[in-house]
């Protein structure tokens, strides 16, 4: 079974290098008419998985079930732009954080303020009584 996994996992990886390499990362730098040169940055993310079983047989051949799978995503985050007086700027595309990194950061204090607000109801009843 080692080696039929093997085959899958080295099959699958040797297709991922093919398809990201540094140059999906920073692309082709574009020059446009004024000399200004544009050099796109993109976030790349990847997941691999892969599996394998041998499943009992009557027949004396070993029998084995596998498979393995990757997922790509390339998403632009920026442009570095070069002006012909050589000044250089990077320009970032939209929020930095995707709304469940926001979401996630902001726990902590949603808790204190969800904390705070029992506190003062448990205080308010107490005095109350």
């Amino acid at each position: 079974m080692a080696e039929h996994l093997e085959g899958l996992m080295s099959t699958s990886m040797e297709k991922i290098r093919e398809l990201v390499d540094v140059n999906t990362i920073i692309g082709d730098a574009v020059t446009s008419p004024d000399g200004t040169i544009i050099i796109p940055i993109s976030k790349v993310s990847f997941g691999f998985v892969s599996g394998g079983s041998d499943i009992p047989s009557t027949v004396t051949k070993d029998v084995f079930a596998g498979g393995s799978g990757a997922g790509i995503t390339i998403k632009p985050q920026a442009f570095i732009v070069i002006k012909t007086d050589g000044d250089v700027k990077m320009l970032e595309l939209g929020s930095k954080d995707s709304p469940m990194d926001s979401l996630i950061e902001n726990v902590p204090n949603l808790v204190s303020k969800v904390k705070d607000i029992f506190e003062k109801k448990d205080d308010k009843d107490s005095e109350e009584e």
